[in-house]
């Protein structure tokens, strides 16, 4: 299978933001806001975890496709698995963490998950073509599939 770590954390990415729209609209219903914020703290701070949060999965998940990519078919770092399952726990304790109160160490602890995997995915993605250079790779059955079906010219 291709991209299985992008593939998992996508349709989780998908659920976390789906999850955080909800959030926005309950309280949008509870504080009366038909549109916009109204001024309402509430309201404001969910949005915010909301907006926060598609500001920076995207690049995270395109970071971890990228490192996918450029593996063996199949053959995602273990190490992957980890950060992305970091990450998206980091997220769900931000968007908890916004509400503030009691969880509110959380948003402290989801912005810094989300600013290390940053930092760290960006950082190694930039080194890939530096560290593996010179490294023949395998021809993959998706190389092999696309030779076969198109004609030489």
């Amino acid at each position: 299978m291709i991209l299985p770590v992008t593939l998992t954390f996508a349709g989780v990415a998908a659920l976390i933001n789906l999850w955080l729209a909800i959030r926005c609209g309950q309280a949008r219903t509870a504080e009366k806001v038909s549109i916009g914020d109204g001024g309402n703290e509430a309201v404001i701070r969910r949005m915010r975890a909301h907006a926060n949060y598609i500001e920076n999965t995207p690049f995270v998940l395109i970071m971890i496709a990228a490192v996918e990519l450029a593996n063996s078919p199949g053959a995602a770092p273990g190490w992957l698995w980890i950060v992305a399952g970091v990450y998206f726990l980091g997220r769900v304790a931000h968007g908890l963490g916004m509400d503030g109160g009691t969880l509110g160490k959380g948003r402290m602890v989801g912005t810094l998950i989300t600013m290390l995997t940053l930092l760290g995915l960006a950082a190694y993605c930039i080194s890939i073509p530096y560290t593996s250079a010179g490294q023949i790779q395998p021809a993959s059955e998706v190389d092999l599939s696309v030779s076969e079906t198109v004609p030489a010219n």
